[in-house]
């Protein structure tokens, strides 16, 4: 029962002090948690009272199910912005189409997500490298904040997922900027970054709400052409079953199946880096899955898009001193109350304030450390990162997420078509073999002996480029040569293609009265050696265990043969 429901392990040991931590931290979050959910929605397109929609029963479902006692889940940049994009690209027309299409794709990133999970599949996120992960990231949070432009202008603008799209309507539109808007934006970016800086406890977020409410209600800036949030619904969402649309969910699957993985790394990552500062290991990748499946499902029925755990939110979470899920608790209490009897105080808030609220939270999202390292050193991977930087910006969210995945994957199959190939000699005094390349005169290189190591499995992909490389060795070698002793230390697999290649190479060594033998090898691949007849081929007794052994054998074969030889074959694999 602890694996499905986690907070099983965790209660019998709760006590009044982590209480009151968790009390703290859930109302600090919360705090920040209503203006935010409010503003992620609008990013989604979606009237602000969906977000505060999204931050009830998907937060409350993760608090049972998740084994993450730090990260805070619920509406987020990020999503709200794939949620926009995707749907944005659809003919939908009217907002209630609108609102029905979200909640159906909310309901198809926790089918995915739940799937997922119960196949133990998490490790498909792993395919979205982090050069992948940072590219897209940065320039989704390049795309959210100038997508809030329009707000901080007062201007009625075209929503777009492509950065240069909304670059141009804004110049286009600037001459008809309200300055009393922008007035209100640049006042609360500066008083969240202020604060930030100089007062981080303080909730900035709450003050610039609260000071934006009063500002447009005693001084009427609504008759000034001021953009408010309006009449926002009160009480708790009702239950209804998402609409299935079959013609639909072809259209939609692919931005669910993004936001699905995309969701479940940022909560991933988000848990990982909150175990390692809490010295607490908790998190467990398949069950996150189930969670966050679970949440956005159950989330669907009543009215919430898409969510995921908050950078933001999950690091103020922690930094209150949260001790378990308790405090998501607390906070989704919070939203609940607001939902119930605050919504009127929240008619007069602008939508500029919202947007200033947005752009400072996403802007650290902008990531230009990583580049700069990896820039000095790995100049393909950065190469990765600016094209899926670039792509993201002009193309799309999900475009750039999957033209950065699949770079990364070419990236991947060359790396391993080509690897590490290296000849080595003896070190002096010593029965070390290491690359003569690296330690030059220090090493004893003999003209009867060819020792190679090659770094990678053996696979369709290298096996060509292992073959011409060590027939390229043998030749320069030329006629004192008598034997090639290949360390197989570092080969872990060797698929069919490859040992067929090996096959090959054993047979032209042998018109050429030369020796193959084989030192090192692991146990699976001792194994496919014997399974796929290679061995028929080299001989059981050009097996060793280490390259000091071939040496003495090359030098001496009536010296007995090598352990495998001795050995019968079904104990190879131990």
């Amino acid at each position: 029962m602890n694996r499905f429901l986690p907070f099983l392990e965790w209660l019998p040991k709760y006590n009044k002090q982590k209480f009151g931590n968790d009390v703290v931290a859930g109302f600090t979050v919360g705090v920040i948690l209503i203006p935010q959910g409010m503003a992620y929605a609008m990013i989604a397109g979606l009237p602000p009272v969906y977000g505060l929609y999204a931050s009830l029963l998907p937060a409350l479902v993760y608090a049972f199910l998740g084994t993450s006692r730090n990260v805070a889940v619920g509406p987020v940049a990020m999503d709200s912005l794939l949620v926009g994009a995707g749907l944005g690209t659809l003919a939908i027309v009217g907002i209630e189409n609108y609102i029905a299409t979200a909640l159906l794709l909310s309901f198809m990133v926790g089918a995915f997500q739940l799937v997922l999970g119960l196949f133990r599949m998490g490790f498909l996120v792993n395919f979205m490298s982090r050069p992948v992960i940072s590219g897209f990231t940065s320039a989704a949070a390049l795309i959210i904040i100038f997508s809030q432009i329009k707000h901080l202008l007062g201007l009625k603008m075209e929503n777009s997922s492509k950065f240069h799209e909304l670059v141009l309507h804004a110049f286009e539109k600037i001459p008809e900027t309200n300055f009393y808007d922008l007035a209100i934006g640049m006042v609360g970016i500066f008083t969240i970054v202020l604060f930030k800086k100089w007062f981080k406890k303080f909730p900035a977020i709450l003050l610039v709400v609260v000071a934006s409410i009063l500002s447009v209600y005693y001084f009427e800036l609504e008759a000034y052409g001021v953009e408010v949030v309006g009449k926002v619904p009160s009480g708790f969402p009702s239950f209804q079953f998402p609409m299935i649309d079959m013609a639909l969910i072809n259209d939609i699957w692919p931005i669910a199946l993004t936001l699905a993985l995309v969701g479940y790394l940022e909560t991933i990552s988000i848990g990982k880096a909150l175990e390692e500062k809490a010295k607490l290991e908790t998190i467990e990748p398949n069950q996150e899955l189930v969670a966050l499946g679970t949440s956005n499902i159950v989330g669907s029925f009543f009215q919430a898009y898409p969510v995921t755990s908050s950078f933001s939110r999950s690091a103020i979470n922690y930094e209150a001193g949260a001790k378990t899920t308790i405090a998501s608790i607390i906070s989704v209490a919070m939203v609940a109350l607001t939902l119930l009897y605050l919504t009127p105080l929240f008619y007069h808030l602008p939508n500029a304030a919202l947007g200033s609220i947005i752009m400072v939270s996403v802007f650290s999202l902008i990531d230009v450390s990583y580049p700069k390292s990896l820039w000095k050193a790995r100049k393909d991977e950065f190469m990765v990162l600016l094209i899926t930087f670039f792509f993201t910006l002009s193309m799309g969210i999900v475009e750039g997420i999957l033209i950065g995945t699949l770079l990364s994957l070419l990236l991947m199959v060359y790396r391993t078509s080509k690897p590490h190939f290296a000849v080595l000699g003896k070190l002096k005094d010593s029965d070390y073999y290491k690359n003569i390349n690296r330690f030059g005169e220090d090493v004893i290189i003999r003209e009867d002996l060819l020792i190679v190591r090659f770094d990678a499995q053996l696979y369709f992909g290298n096996s060509v480029y292992f073959k011409s490389k060590l027939l390229k060795y043998i030749q320069a070698k030329g006629e004192p040569l008598r034997a090639v002793i290949l360390n197989a230390e570092a080969i872990n697999y060797i698929d069919d293609s490859a040992s067929n290649m090996l096959m090959s190479v054993l047979e032209e060594m042998q018109k050429k009265n030369l020796h193959l033998y084989i030192a090192g090898a692991i146990g699976p691949t001792r194994d496919i050696i014997f399974r796929s007849g290679l061995i028929d081929y080299l001989g059981k007794e050009n097996l060793f265990i280490t390259i000091k052994e071939a040496v003495a054998y090359h030098d001496d074969p009536n010296s007995g043969p090598s352990l495998w030889a001795r050995v019968a074959h079904q104990n190879l694999s131990n």
